[in-house]
């Protein structure tokens, strides 16, 4: 056999388990027989570079990160679907369909709403052309290579079939992927993500495939965008369409004829959506003729022929065996709930944040009672309910804590907000969660330090400031258990190029109350150093954007406690940076404005704002009557709404940067 003929074979062969493992979950063959396929393909074309091709499997995955994301004009606009969680506005909806179609049985699919993240994907002549995102639905970013990273995306479709022509789909991760991710960022000391959908959409943003192939992603189809070459009529059409060009798409699908059976299928889909791998907030109907769907028309946002009926957030009911009190940085007794383990959403559940013990008190909630939890896309599922009707007798109310669990110092309530606080900086625990949001990645970002290896440290009183962790070394370090002499110079490593990290990340890691990262920046910014803010008058922070009055007291009252300002001076004899660079401005074309960033967009946040404040202008964290632009990215939330009921510009990141690069 030449080689090409057994490259084409091997292709072939490749391309058909991906099919079985990542659509039909049927592999065939080992993990190991797979990859030693794959490898023969490799070398193969890495010995015959005049017979690669980009629909190759070896090509799922490119080489160098991309410098930005290019932007691609949707042919036909990707528009959003109204919603509801109201199965009388379910009905109201097919009442409209009724009267303005002139009768009473309209044909509807009904199928599962998957809550990932909206793709259009193209093919062209029968290969994979492009992939993008929603973006403002006219115009979204080209993620072709990091889509090529799915597996169960073929780069060529059958030969038999249409050939040109665009798909709309949803990408997700499954939950079991997701639940490894936050394992690892949880043994690694890193915040964990909040949920599958927005992990995925963070992968999407990355530049570099390579990085987007470690967290393997999915895709279901759905819809058409461009029909090209495709003569197609109805909804149910498109997935005749799918199943033959081999797309991965939804197996829960429901034609319906009547309202009653609408209402069969949704409730059918809640009851399976457990069971299945990915995350699903609810049931999308579409009526099922093109024809019709022209004849209904659509609004300036969404189609009149199709609609999102939302399932409410899922709940479970358990019983509370006890209350923890997990201690906080800020000295915060936080209680949580011990429960009957449960399953909630695809995962077993066996705590639950009951928030503070105000809201214990207002729910009466006892020990030994039936509650209602509920898990709304949070990482922590929340106690919403009490099942009074439930009890014996037996329960118990819930103890406030006088005195801290860990240290026993008697406790503090907070005078400005609902909680209550251990009072003594020195609680190991204290330590332990001040040390670990000093060295996470939004602050110092020292990586090798996570939870655990901060745990030993201070266990071993190698470690009570953040200072102290300047004054490590080899030797101190080798008296932790599993650290051999790679881990400790990566230890080393790590806390040396930490020292050069900018002086607002050293602020905000610093833990000072009230003073989160947007708040660090906007203060090194007006007063470009530690020192001069550490000495500046309360009148004198008010003068700060974003800063009001009780966050100025916080600040100078920390600066004004002596512990503190021996750890500020040993700080800086450690060499850290407490001092802006002098840096010289690019314009001054946003002098004057104040921006704010929110959703998913091309670059992180933070390099977007670095890019408006070197043309002058400043970065809030909060939209207020003083914003000037919301720079808005995909899945933009409440920022958004309150930007528009302030009536502040919203800008798109394509806007963003024509307003960038336009002659002033």
């Amino acid at each position: 056999m030449s080689a090409a003929d057994r490259i084409l074979q091997l292709r072939r062969e490749i391309e058909h388990h991906n099919q079985l493992y990542y659509q039909q979950a049927q592999p065939e063959i080992t993990d190991q027989q797979y990859d030693t396929l794959l490898r023969e393909l490799q070398d193969l074309e890495l010995a015959h570079p005049d017979l690669l091709t980009p629909d190759s499997p070896t090509q799922r995955v490119g080489g160098a990160p991309l410098q930005g994301f290019t932007q691609i004009t949707h042919p036909v606009r990707m528009m959003s679907l109204d919603n509801t969680y109201s199965e009388a506005e379910l009905r109201d909806f097919y009442n409209r369909l009724q009267k303005s179609l002139g009768r009473e049985h309209i044909r509807c699919l009904v199928e599962a709403k998957i809550d990932g993240v909206a793709v259009a994907v193209r093919y062209e002549n029968g290969l994979l052309n492009y992939a993008a995102t929603r973006g403002d639905g006219t115009v979204g970013d080209n993620i072709t290579a990091n889509m090529k990273t799915i597996r169960g995306l073929p780069l060529r479709i059958p030969a038999d079939g249409p050939q040109t022509f665009e798909v709309r789909g949803e990408v997700y991760m499954t939950r079991t992927v997701f639940d490894k991710i936050n394992q690892e960022r949880e043994e690694a000391g890193e915040p964990l993500y909040a949920n599958p959908r927005n992990t995925t959409a963070g992968t999407l943003k990355q530049l570099d495939s390579r990085q987007v192939a470690k967290r393997p992603l999915h895709v279901l189809f759905y819809g058409l965008g461009d029909p090209g070459d495709t003569q197609l009529n109805t909804q149910s059409e498109i997935h005749q369409l799918l199943d033959h060009s081999k797309l991965p798409r939804s197996p829960l699908l429901w034609p319906c004829d009547t309202f009653e059976q609408v209402l069969e299928a949704t409730h059918a889909i809640d009851a399976q959506r457990k069971s299945l791998p990915y995350d699903t907030d609810g049931a999308v109907i579409k009526v099922d003729s093109f024809a019709e769907q022209r004849e209904l028309g659509a609004t300036s946002k969404a189609p009149r022929w199709a609609i999102a009926y939302k399932f409410q957030a899922e709940q479970a009911e358990t019983r509370l065996l006890a209350v923890d009190i997990q201690v906080g940085r800020t000295g915060a007794l936080t209680p949580v709930a011990r429960l009957t383990p449960v399953l909630l959403s695809g995962s077993t559940v066996s705590n639950a944040t009951l928030h503070n013990y105000e809201e214990i008190q207002r729910k009466d909630i006892r020990i030994g009672d039936l509650v209602t939890i509920e898990k709304a896309g949070e990482i922590i599922p929340a106690v919403i309910s009490v099942n009074t009707t439930a009890r014996t007798g037996n329960e118990t109310p819930v103890p406030v804590p006088t005195t801290c669990p860990v240290c026993n110092t008697p406790a503090v309530k907070d005078p400005v907000q609902v909680a209550i606080r251990c009072p003594n900086p020195n609680c190991p625990e204290q330590v332990k969660r001040r040390l670990e949001h000093f060295t996470q990645r939004g602050a110092m970002d020292i990586r090798s330090l996570g939870e655990k290896n901060i745990a030993q440290l201070v266990d071993l009183n190698l470690i009570r400031t953040p200072a102290d962790i300047y004054d490590l070394n080899e030797l101190s370090l080798a008296r932790m258990e599993r650290q051999g002499t790679k881990s400790i110079d990566n230890l080393i490593k790590g806390i040396a190029e930490s020292k050069t990290q900018p002086p607002w990340r050293l602020l905000f890691g610093l833990g000072i109350l009230h003073v989160g990262a947007s708040s660090a920046r906007s203060l090194l910014d007006h007063f470009d150093s530690i020192d001069k803010l550490s000495t500046t008058s309360i009148e004198d922070l008010l003068k700060v954007s974003d800063i009001g009055t009780i966050v100025a007291q916080s600040i100078h009252t920390w600066f004004n406690d002596e512990a503190n300002q021996q750890l500020i001076t040993r700080l800086r004899d450690s060499g850290l940076n407490f001092t802006n660079p002098q840096t010289e401005q690019a314009s001054d074309r946003f002098a004057g404005t104040t921006w704010v960033i929110t959703g998913t967009l091309s670059q992180p946040r933070e390099t977007i704002a670095e890019i408006i404040r070197s043309h002058g202008g400043k970065v809030s964290g909060s939209v207020s009557a003083k914003t000037t632009y919301l720079l808005a990215g995909e899945e933009a939330g409440s920022k958004l709404d309150k930007a528009k009921k302030l009536g502040v510009k919203t800008l798109t990141e394509p806007e963003f940067t024509d307003l960038l690069n336009s002659p002033r």
